[in-house]
């Protein structure tokens, strides 16, 4: 099993926001060539990262723009505004382990314990990481890119 994807599209979706803004009109459809999927998904994703606070949709002429300076957002203020896992929910125990099992009846003190320190941690290293760190290593890449120094 894997995290939802939804988490790197919208990670794609802010680095593209911020790298084409002034340059392009940033609109669902923009973003969805860029990461090639589905304008629907898209929408879905900017809705949530715009419930969140992390960026403004104009209509119009206006198209989509980041709300914050890149080093106020992390990746754990994106991963919770489009994966919508709940605090200490990462991980969902099948619902009905058999009470006669000594297994069973003793899963959820065996694990529940283990289980949020795994969660903490990831959040902590999520909340350790920003848009702006992004940026800088999108913008070293590029530089790298033109001067031809890419594997």
């Amino acid at each position: 099993m894997q995290i939802s994807s939804r988490f790197t599209i919208a990670v794609h979706m802010l680095a593209c926001i911020d790298t084409f803004q002034g340059q392009f009109k940033i609109t669902s459809e923009f973003l969805a060539g860029s990461i090639q999927v589905n304008p629907v998904i898209i929408r879905k994703l900017l809705s949530q990262l715009k419930t969140a606070g992390l960026i403004e949709v104009k209509r119009g002429p206006g198209g989509t723009s980041i709300a914050k300076p890149l080093e106020d957002i992390t990746f754990l203020d994106i991963y919770r505004a489009v994966d919508c896992v709940e605090e200490n929910s990462l991980f969902h125990f099948h619902e009905n382990p058999n009470p006669k099992c000594p297994v069973g009846r003793n899963i959820h003190f065996l694990l529940d314990d283990r289980l949020k320190k795994v969660q903490d941690v990831m959040e902590q290293e999520l909340k350790s990481m920003t848009l702006a760190d992004v940026k800088e290593a999108l913008d070293a890449r590029l530089l790298e890119e033109a001067s031809g120094d890419t594997e």
